[in-house]
């Protein structure tokens, strides 16, 4: 495919972005920025949560993984489930009752100011990183296809992506974002649903078929009974239920939309509907990598050494031009859906739990303003950077490591929140940030010891579970006696 036909793609999609930021974010003040005026309808919100779940990652990687892990993710998916109706149900309540605008500031009123920083740390770190390493991925596809044979370098390519973002988010905030991820949720489902049915026209099937032949074939084994593997079936539920939770409900960037419905039946509403949209969805992701596989075998494509370029290579070079215009749409919806609302939202934790401007009487509005949007375009320059340096060492396996990385820093919040929740206790609130730092250096020994210790045993998902377990107890040793 033409690299201009992809550019254009490109643009006329980035134009369209700005035009609803335009439109969303004019009249945009601090209340819209933060929680959209509080006027955010419940369904176009669970839309837009759709892409801000499903990163670039998951748009190429869970078609790819489906070779060597059939239709396995969905135990995940499905463990993922149950947690969205504990966030529903025992968190949004939480948050609605305190009217919060940073869910950190629960962890202030509950243990303590170390505690809300720590835990806004974690998740700035997390966050950050986690964004770099989803944009790095799109761009490397982007730049491959698309720049580099014009010879534009790729800090060039990454800076002009990052500085388009920055232009839609920088006034609107999450007023803007709420809508501009509807729409990109849009095309991201559109694009799989395209490519789907120009692989089953390839192979001349009716949809009875292709749902037919997708079933009986080997991709479509999706229990692990092997309670000594990494995705054993109660491992990957109890640790999608605690991704889930831990992820989404205790994660500012996923939070702050859902804050910003008029009330909390409403807030419950987008929730409970987005669990079951999500698993639908990961259907048709795990359906369409079924079907990559199966067209891979008909026409003799030869399947590259990593499956993750599988999709791209098929969808841009044997598909056809539109199957690959929607291919390049999908990805850069999928990744700038949960790119873009990491600047607002690393932007609005920075400001309330490290910066306390939020309670700054000293200061005037349109003062307040200007250090918000200094805030925003510093961690749109971080952004960048980071991403440089991932292609500075050039190296997948740190993608890799950073995604590992949040089951260690969400653990800690995992930990923090539930202790505010369950137990009555007060802590030396001091110690908290010692606490967190050195409970998943500890349950990263355990993850590394359990092969020899406990019997062959590996840790999946639910690592997430005993990182948030050892901060829990960690809590607990630092808690002040009969101060309740």
């Amino acid at each position: 495919m033409s690299p201009y036909i992809i550019l254009g793609s490109i643009g006329l999609y980035f134009g369209v972005l700005l035009l609803i930021a335009w439109v969303t974010g004019r009249k945009a003040n601090a209340d819209g920025y933060f929680l959209g005026n509080k006027a955010s309808p419940w369904f176009i919100v669970a839309l837009g949560m759709i892409g801000d779940s499903l990163s670039g990652i998951t748009f190429i990687s869970v078609p790819g993984s489906v070779g060597a892990n059939s239709f396995s993710y969905l135990q995940v998916v499905i463990g993922y489930f149950f947690g969205y109706f504990i966030i529903a149900y025992v968190l949004l309540p939480i948050y609605y009752r305190m009217n919060l605008t940073s869910i950190y500031t629960y962890l202030e009123d509950r243990l303590g100011r170390y505690s809300q920083k720590t835990g806004a740390l974690f998740f700035m770190v997390s966050r950050l990183l986690g964004a770099a390493a989803r944009l790095y991925l799109a761009a490397n596809v982007i730049q491959y296809f698309v720049f580099e044979p014009m010879g534009v370098p790729f800090g060039v390519t990454v800076a002009g992506i990052i500085i388009l973002i920055l232009i839609y988010t920088y006034k609107g905030g999450i007023q803007t974002l709420v809508w501009t991820d509807t729409l990109q949720s849009i095309l991201l489902l559109g694009a799989v649903v395209f490519t789907i049915f120009s692989i089953t026209d390839s192979l001349d099937w009716s949809f009875g078929e292709m749902v037919g032949n997708v079933y009986n074939s080997n991709y479509a084994n999706m229990l692990v009974l092997d309670w000594q593997g990494s995705h054993f079936v109660l491992k990957d539920l109890i640790g999608g239920m605690f991704i889930s939770i831990a992820m989404t409900g205790l994660d500012q960037n996923m939070m702050q939309k859902n804050l910003s419905c008029p009330n909390l039946k409403d807030g419950q509403k987008n929730v409970v509907s987005f669990s079951f949209v999500m698993v639908l969805v990961n259907v048709f992701f795990l359906s369409l990598g079924a079907l990559l596989f199966i067209y891979s075998a008909q026409i003799g494509f030869e399947i590259p050494k990593s499956t993750d370029d599988l999709f791209p290579q098929l969808a841009l070079t044997k598909l056809g031009m539109f199957t690959g215009i929607a291919f390049i749409v999908g990805l850069t919806a999928s990744t700038f859906s949960s790119a873009d609302s990491v600047l607002t939202t690393l932007t609005t934790s920075f400001y309330v739990d490290f910066l306390e401007l939020d309670k700054d009487k000293q200061l005037t509005v349109q003062q307040k303003a200007n250090k918000r949007h200094i805030i925003h375009i510093v961690f749109a320059v971080l952004l960048l950077v980071v991403i440089i340096l991932f292609k500075v060492f050039n190296q997948q396996s740190i993608i890799t490591t950073v995604l590992v990385l949040a089951t260690y820093t969400y653990g800690p919040l995992l930990g923090l929140f539930a202790f505010g929740i369950i137990s009555k206790k007060r802590v030396a609130d001091w110690y908290v940030p010692l606490v967190c730092v050195v409970t998943p250096l500890l349950g990263f020994f355990i993850s590394k010891v359990s092969p020899y210790w406990l019997g062959g045993y590996n840790f999946g998902y639910e690592l997430l579970l005993l990182n948030g377990v050892l901060t829990y107890i960690g809590l607990q040793l630092i808690a002040k006696k009969n101060d309740r």
